[in-house]
């Protein structure tokens, strides 16, 4: 995996999922970028709810990791921007957050988000949400986005 730079490169043109990770807490970011090593994707990491909409309106994620609690933006105005967007509605998001499994089930698909995982979380449920995604829209789409 490496980490993408500033430069957006169109979906249609990439090779290997682009995945975002927005997060404000500096370890989670750090446990993400060294599990995320080993999947076939290029990924950004941002650190608050504006950055992360900003990227996504820049770089066209195929898949956002989204913590709900962030400053500026929480996930779920983010998610809910990116999902009411019909030019964005196909990124996948799985939302992240210790706000418990009863309100994380019932909360994340009122904004639209795809998935859902509880702080702490397991790696590997973490890996198949991710692959099945990924499966679900990069490689049926990218062939046939813009």
């Amino acid at each position: 995996m490496t980490e993408k730079e500033n430069q957006p490169i169109p979906r249609k043109d990439r090779k290997r999922p682009l995945i975002m990770v927005a997060d404000d807490d500096p370890e989670i970011r750090k446990l993400l970028r060294i599990f995320l090593d080993d999947l076939d994707a290029d990924l950004i990491v941002v650190t608050d709810g504006a950055e992360a909409l900003e990227s996504v309106l820049v770089h066209r994620p195929d898949l956002v990791l989204l913590d709900v609690m962030m400053p500026e933006l929480n996930g779920w105005q983010v998610c809910k921007y990116i999902k009411s967007k019909e030019e964005l509605a196909s990124i996948g998001i799985i939302m992240i957050t210790a706000i418990g499994p009863v309100n994380n089930e019932l909360t994340s698909p009122l904004f639209g988000a795809d998935d859902y995982l509880d702080k702490p979380f397991d790696f590997d449920e973490l890996e198949e949400k991710i692959k099945r995604i990924l499966a679900a829209g990069f490689y049926s789409s990218s062939s046939s986005e813009e």
